[in-house]
């Protein structure tokens, strides 16, 4: 006898011990056995008008060129900061009020604002906040994005990322660094200081040398860096590499002082980070131009702040579609546990939206060393979200795969179909503010976002159903 066990687990141990041989398939009811929003997803995965919708989205999202015009502070580039009567912090993941957010995100809007000057010690920066004396926005909703609590203020430096064909712009601060640091909720005098230097040496070094160097096309670097080993997200030493040398010239040429270039390049040196940063506004750049074609069910946002994970589609842009944010599965340095650990934060999950990151864990077997995992779980994990998207990027290639695209156009229809949702690598902060990054690890975004959105679409009006096609699988 050969028993055929459909996706009940508990009888596998009875199966095992009997002696008797077996084969386990790991299969679920689509939409998690909710049958209205099932027969939903399968209406709309069974209409061309949608298949067209998607089709189009993603090749917005394919076709966009990022390009590295230079940068400038918050308050004189990105719209609606210009006030100095206005005090606005902008922040990573869905919107969100200071009573609700998390220890890392309470822990670097404290440092902003102390950093500003609006505040002269925490208890009063604390205070300011709480009384509703600064306003709070997603950097999402201001063209921008930023990594893990992603606050960023109006006199920090930023990168300003555009696609020369639509003229469209993106914005991300520059990557401080690994441990404690603001984006991880620590807002100690060590990393006030650090961000001085880099509005005052960095920021002025940078502004010089990209002026003496012009545009750096960033798309063909990232393919490059795919290549060398980095998935653009926790990996970005080829990125980092690359962008340094592209660099160089215009340190020189720019007739920055010595000093200074070397503390620029020692910080590159030190940071394989550092380039995380740029493919964040390049990412968000390619899932903006994605957004706002009716009728596709494609992803064009996930985003978490540490509370709630969000997620928008290119078919209801703007609308953010939200469930708790999840835990992070990871390595921790020495002396943490998971009990230490915050729940998920930060924008960078707009590299997975895009096709990179952990959709992209094949290209990076290395990363595994950072996050947990394997080698061999990394090229199934990259294999099994081919089935939810729309495609394989052009030009982002994975050679682990014998340069198969990546994994690009996160479909809600297939997510919620295949209860499979995208894979997300990410760092771990402390779930008190002040204390930084404790660790790195992977998660998946929570199926009730993609169910959310899914839900709050439309089905075209004679919208076929489902019948010969064979679409509608279940996982």
């Amino acid at each position: 006898m050969n028993v055929l066990n459909v996706g009940i687990a508990s009888f596998l141990p009875g199966l095992a011990s009997s002696g008797a041989g077996f084969t386990a398939l790991d299969w679920r009811p689509p939409a998690r056995g909710n049958a209205r929003l099932a027969f939903k997803a399968a209406r709309l995965l069974a209409d061309e008008r949608v298949d067209r919708a998607n089709a189009e989205a993603f090749r917005r999202m394919t076709v966009s060129r990022p390009v590295l015009l230079g940068v400038d502070l918050v308050r004189r580039c990105i719209p609606g900061l210009h006030d100095p009567q206005r005090r606005v912090l902008l922040h990573a993941g869905p919107p969100l009020a200071w009573a609700r957010a998390s220890g890392p995100l309470r822990g670097a809007l404290l440092g902003a604002v102390l950093w500003e000057g609006w505040a002269q010690s925490a208890d009063e920066a604390e205070a300011l906040l709480a009384g509703g004396g600064v306003e709070l926005e997603p950097c999402h909703h201001r063209g921008a994005v930023g990594p893990m609590a992603g606050v960023t203020s109006p006199s920090m430096p930023v990168w300003i990322v555009a696609d020369p064909g639509t003229g469209r712009r993106a914005f991300c601060n520059f990557n401080e660094g690994l441990g404690k640091v603001l984006r991880f909720g620590a807002h100690d005098a060590e990393v006030l200081e650090r961000l001085s230097w880099m509005a005052k040496v960095l920021f002025p070094a940078l502004e010089a040398a990209l002026a003496a160097r012009g545009p750096l096309e960033l798309r063909p670097l990232m393919a490059r860096a795919l290549h060398m080993g980095d998935e653009l997200h926790n990996r970005n030493g080829a990125a980092t590499a690359l962008f340094t040398r592209a660099l160089a010239p215009g340190l020189l040429q720019a007739r920055i002082p010595q000093e200074v270039q070397l503390a620029l390049l020692d910080r590159l040196s030190v940071n394989d980070h550092f380039f995380l940063n740029l493919s964040m506004a390049a990412c968000k750049l390619a899932a903006d131009a994605a957004a706002g074609v009716p009728g596709s069910t494609l992803c064009t946002a996930m985003a978490r702040n540490g509370t709630e994970f969000g997620v928008q589609l290119s078919g209801l842009p703007g609308r953010w579609f939200t469930a708790p944010a999840p835990e992070v599965e990871g390595l921790f340095f020495a002396g943490y546990r998971p009990t230490d650990a915050a729940r998920d934060l930060g924008d960078s999950a707009i590299t997975e939206t895009v096709g990179l990151g952990g959709m992209s864990l094949a290209a990076a077997p290395a990363i595994v060393r950072f996050v947990g995992g394997s080698a061999t779980s990394a090229l199934e994990g990259t294999g099994r979200m081919y089935a939810i998207c729309e495609g394989e990027h052009p030009e982002f290639t994975i050679p682990a795969l014998d340069f198969r695209g990546a994994p690009t156009g996160i479909d809600a229809r297939r997510v919620v179909d295949l209860n499979r949702p995208p894979t997300i690598n990410t760092g771990i902060a402390h779930r008190l503010a002040g204390i930084g990054q404790i660790g790195a690890g992977i998660t998946a975004a929570p199926l009730e976002c993609f169910e959310q959105a899914l839900d709050a679409m439309e089905v075209p009006p004679g919208a076929s159903t489902p019948g010969s096609s064979g679409r509608v699988t279940g996982s």
